[in-house]
């Protein structure tokens, strides 16, 4: 890292459980390339009272993760397409006082599954119906996939963001084996409740054709683990976060790492 100095630009992230990877990856390219930028990751019970310090301090940009996607909408002065047509963020730019709200997380999901070379044929069921899995259903849907079921506990939520676009609700998947097989939710999750638990009962982990898992701690879930022992297609959490994270530092820097940076930054961050 750069020696910090009175012009040294700072980055944020806000979460309620936040970890390390956001900050080795975002520290590691400032200093890959030279800028003089810092980046520190907060844990915060007062939303209104982060956001008043991103104004008062001139912070630059801050990540947003769960629980406050949806919660700093109300708190930003402008939401770019990409937040506003999902209603939910994960990333917000100060620029000159004014916060700018955008969402990285859905081009991370779509990159992903375009890179995959998974068929707009397969049935999908994600599981959730917040912030993260309002992004992964547009991505989903703009991927060209077409027989999706959203299954959610709550069910205002669940179908209502099922509707949004077109698709199917259902409170949990029953009987159902859908092809490819999306978690959106916390199950999962290091330091959660539900951190053994895996998000899709096994055997339609045994029928699917292919799992991702947008947790990105640990990498490997008890979801990816049950998933890559029976040679199904994995995309993990990780792959999510480093090119969500990619994108942010896009908005935050105005340059843009290359591939090989991106994954020496993702890999610098997990070690």
């Amino acid at each position: 890292m750069n020696q910090l100095d009175k012009n040294t630009t700072l980055c944020i992230s806000l979460s309620g459980r936040p970890s390390n990877i956001g900050t080795r990856f975002h520290n590691y390219l400032y200093g890959e390339l030279g800028l003089n930028f810092v980046y520190k990751a907060f844990a915060t019970s007062d939303l209104p009272g982060a956001v008043g310090g991103i104004r008062a301090l001139g912070i630059r940009g801050a990540g947003v993760s769960m629980p406050f996607k949806e919660q700093i909408i109300e708190h930003v002065d402008v939401m770019q397409e990409s937040a506003s047509v999902i209603d939910s963020v994960n990333t917000v730019v100060n620029e000159d006082g004014a916060l700018h709200a955008y969402n990285t997380d859905y081009q991370a999901v779509a990159n992903l599954l375009r890179d995959n070379g998974l068929p707009h044929s397969l049935s999908v069921a994600v599981a959730g119906s917040g912030g993260m899995a309002k992004a992964v259903v547009a991505a989903v849907r703009g991927h060209g996939f077409t027989d999706v079921t959203v299954v959610a506990r709550n069910e205002k939520t669940g179908r209502g963001l099922a509707n949004r676009y077109g698709f199917d609700w259902q409170a949990e998947l029953g009987t159902a084996r859908p092809a490819l097989l999306i978690n959106a939710t916390p199950v999962g999750m290091t330091g959660g409740p539900e951190a053994e638990d895996l998000a899709f009962t096994l055997d339609a982990i045994d029928a699917a054709e292919a799992v991702m898992d947008v947790v990105a701690v640990p990498a490997a879930t008890p979801l990816i683990r049950f998933a890559a022992e029976r040679r199904k297609t994995v995309i993990t959490g990780a792959e999510v976060i480093a090119l969500q994270a990619a994108e942010q530092f896009v908005l935050y820097t105005g340059m843009r790492p290359t591939p090989e940076e991106i994954r020496r930054a993702s890999e610098y961050s997990r070690s």
